[in-house]
């Protein structure tokens, strides 16, 4: 394949494959972008095409104004949240959609994912935003386009940061998440689901569940995370 984006239709094709080997979607439903900030382009999976026939050649390349730059496929469905998000927040390399079970079922719910435990809280200090499910007249209008515009108007209202939360349940829809990179976006993706099934599971065994401690939200977070943290190698 020669392209000028063959690096970055390669990232964006690496992604998609995990959504399937993760178990985050299901059949066609779900799609990961990569970016490339120098040339002000996104790459994204066509639409509609299974993971077991997705080639690196039929990734799509697009600009922030959602047009075709190169690729012969439709993009994905998604491609103008993809878009709009990458023009507002221009710190993010990566954005992954997915129908996975869990986090689809607390997206339906309407319901934030409560931090409840330590595996939340090594991740993020705060519980897991669910937007409100979008206004009639916006769904009838660009819908794609309004879901970009609903995010970020659920971290403005809840006032938090995209940086420090890299994830978010679109209520009655399902779950976005992103990072610095494509491959980044699919581990948030996985990070969102376990959580959102741990935090499911909790609360049928124990309705009234309490929130995490302060203290362990914030000994959690700063061991993997803080200005001394000492997790890892």
């Amino acid at each position: 394949m020669s392209s000028k984006y063959k690096t970055l239709k390669e990232e964006c094709y690496e992604a998609n494959m995990q959504l399937n080997v993760l178990n985050l979607v299901v059949y066609t439903f779900g799609n990961v972008s990569a970016v490339d900030r120098k040339n002000d382009v996104f790459a994204i999976k066509p639409s509609g095409v299974s993971y077991s026939d997705l080639k690196v050649e039929d990734i799509v390349i697009l600009d922030f104004d959602n047009n075709i730059i190169e690729g012969g496929l439709r993009p994905s469905s998604d491609t103008k949240t993809h878009a709009y998000l990458y023009k507002n927040w221009d710190d993010i390399g990566g954005i992954a959609h997915t129908h996975a079970t869990y986090s689809v079922a607390w997206a339906q719910s309407q319901l934030d994912i409560p931090i409840l435990g330590t595996t939340h809280a090594d991740h993020l200090t705060a519980d897991i935003p669910c937007a409100p499910p979008m206004k009639d007249e916006l769904i009838q209008g660009n819908y794609e386009h309004n879901t970009g515009i609903q995010i970020i108007e659920c971290f403005k209202d809840k006032q938090l940061s995209h940086k420090e939360v890299e994830m978010i349940l679109i209520g009655s829809h399902g779950p976005f998440a992103w990072g610095k990179d494509a491959a980044k976006a699919v581990y948030n993706s996985k990070v969102l689901e376990v959580v959102a099934e741990m935090a499911y599971l909790t609360r049928q065994i124990n309705s009234n569940a309490p929130r995490l401690k302060n203290s362990l939200i914030k000994k959690h977070y700063e061991r993997k995370h803080g200005a001394k943290s000492y997790y890892g190698q």
